[in-house]
């Protein structure tokens, strides 16, 4: 434990994420600002990114706060600030795809840990977190994603997220203002992108393309006479949009209205008696190699192949006018996540079943992939994913392809999120190819979860905290989103100008590695190492009091 002053801790940031502030009463220190600090290497030198989304909105409510200490929460002396949920690792089997995980914890009830974006190993143990300063705030479809420029003919991999509030945590309608984000290797701002036309940008989809330009889904309510529908003559219908937004100039270079393509009459949901009917709820986009897009709306339990040029439908696939006959267990119901796949198939994760109107008792959530005859309009079972024990989820879930032939599973409003060899399990068996498994805490859950390859270099010095326990000087170190750190070095020294390496190599144990040398110092510093014993960032230093 720290003693009773607290640990002497480096005055640089510590995360890529600036300043902090209090929360409230009993709350830990996160972020007044979770965008990071001014970042001088803006693209092609110019300003910074126009930041969005940063409270919440409507602006908090006195609500539950979040759970931030106790066994299901991580907590480190070299970072104070960061609170974020720890994870049980209950199935890790070898054959599993190299990578991190990729959540954005949040809860309908009361969350665990901080909200925000996680990178995990396959540990358990955190890889970076960036916190949102409050628990109304929310990140979603969190991922690794590749980053174009046409002009100049390169690309990067970055991080993108949606940030934002809704009426009800992810999966639920989304309050005005939020938007997306791009971060690059080094954890610095390079983007935001907000809808257009008058439409709030949703958490279901933020898609780059080869051309620079994001997919995204956008929705907009509307007045409407609902009564063909069964509902009040004075009513709103929840309106969306695929829209498309070129990341270089900022113009809107293409959208698709699914109010003027399918009439509310398809949707499954019943007319809700208050706010807004959210008939559609589309939920992905994916684009095919001739540039057909694949949408899914999950409340009208379809999934329809849309020509980009004309507008059109090509083909529904579930729903009430399917154009495609089922095998057995094919059919699906409120489908998330729809993607194309090799050979006539298509992925998606169907939510099933019994939290909501209509659903299927017989049906759970899981993974799926259908093979599709489109001379004949038939759709047969591929493949499928199931959990032991069987979740339940009403909304959100995804299931992404692998580069080793392995399927991920996030599974929704369900606290899991696996990994299973590709020929996938059965309803009776879900554990039959399950190769990895993690439970998230609580009620918490992540509207998708991803397993991508990452590395990330930050930009920001690592973190150092130390305190004298009995003989010992113990420092703490860590390095926020650091993926290259094996090892650390520690200096001290009588003064500030006067520090030598007095542990010459302490191998990485984790997000926060702790090192105990004799001497007394009282100025500390550390040095984040590679595997080649190079230096890669030296922190701040730090005086031990007392």
């Amino acid at each position: 434990m720290a003693d009773a002053g607290g640990p002497a801790q480096a005055d640089g940031p510590t995360q890529a994420d600036g300043p902090t502030q209090a929360d409230g009463p009993g709350q830990a220190e996160i972020p007044a600002w979770a965008g990071g600090p001014p970042d001088p290497d803006s693209p092609a030198g110019g300003p910074r990114p126009t930041l969005c989304a940063t409270e919440p909105s409507p602006a908090d409510p006195a609500g539950q706060a979040p759970i931030i200490s106790g066994k299901e929460v991580w907590s480190f002396v070299s970072a104070p600030q960061l609170r974020p949920m720890r994870v049980t690792v209950a199935t890790h089997r070898s054959g599993t795809a190299p990578g991190q995980i990729f959540v954005a914890p949040y809860s309908r009830s009361t969350v665990v840990g901080q909200t925000g974006s996680l990178i995990l190993g396959d540990g358990g143990d955190p890889v970076w977190f960036r916190p949102l300063p409050s628990p109304s705030l929310h990140n979603a479809d969190f991922k690794v994603q590749t980053w174009y420029d046409p002009t100049a003919g390169t690309s990067q991999p970055v991080l993108t997220w949606w940030q934002g509030t809704v009426a009800d945590p992810p999966g639920g309608v989304p309050e005005p203002g939020g938007c997306y984000y791009v971060y690059d290797s080094q954890y610095r701002l390079r983007q935001t992108v907000s809808a257009r036309n008058g439409f709030r940008a949703d958490p279901y989809e933020f898609l780059l393309t080869p051309r620079g330009t994001a997919l995204f889904i956008a929705s907009r309510p509307e007045p409407t006479d609902l009564r063909p529908y069964g509902g009040p003559a004075d009513g709103v219908l929840l309106n969306s949009e695929v829209q498309e937004v070129d990341l270089a100039t900022g113009d809107l270079v293409f959208s698709w209205n699914v109010r003027e393509h399918v009439d509310p009459a398809e949707s499954q949901t019943p007319v809700t008696s208050g706010g807004a009917w959210d008939a559609y709820q589309v939920n992905s986009v994916d684009e095919g190699p001739d540039g057909q897009l694949l949408i899914s709306a999950g409340n009208t339990w379809a999934v329809y192949a849309v020509d980009r040029g004309s507008g059109d439908i090509q083909w529904r696939l579930g729903g009430r006018r399917s154009d495609f006959t089922f095998g057995p267990d094919a059919s699906f119901s409120w489908p998330h996540d729809a993607r194309f796949r090799a050979g006539n198939r298509i992925s998606m994760f169907g939510d099933g079943c019994c939290g909501q109107p209509g659903g299927n008792p017989g049906q759970r959530s899981h993974g799926l992939v259908l093979s599709l005859d489109l001379d004949n309009r038939t759709a047969s079972v591929d493949r499928a994913y199931h959990h032991k024990p069987a979740p339940t989820s009403q909304s959100p879930g995804n299931l992404q392809a692998l580069p080793n032939g392995n399927e991920f599973v996030g599974w929704g409003q369900q606290p899991y999120y696996s990994e299973y060899a590709g020929d996938g399990s059965t309803s009776g068996d879900g554990k039959r190819n399950l190769l990895y498994d993690a439970r998230m805490p609580g009620e918490n859950a992540s509207y998708r979860a991803f397993r991508n390859e990452w590395v990330g270099t930050p930009y920001y010095p690592p973190s150092v905290a130390v305190r004298r326990e009995g003989a010992q000087s113990v420092v703490h170190a860590s390095w926020n989103g650091s993926t290259e750190t094996r090892a650390w070095q520690v200096l001290a020294g009588p003064d500030p100008e006067s520090l030598a390496v007095v542990v010459e190599h302490a191998m990485r144990t984790g997000f926060e590695t702790t090192v105990g040398t004799v001497n007394a110092g009282p100025y500390f510093q550390v040095r984040a190492l590679d595997q080649d014993r190079a230096v890669l960032s030296t922190s701040a230093v730090v005086r031990l009091d007392g």
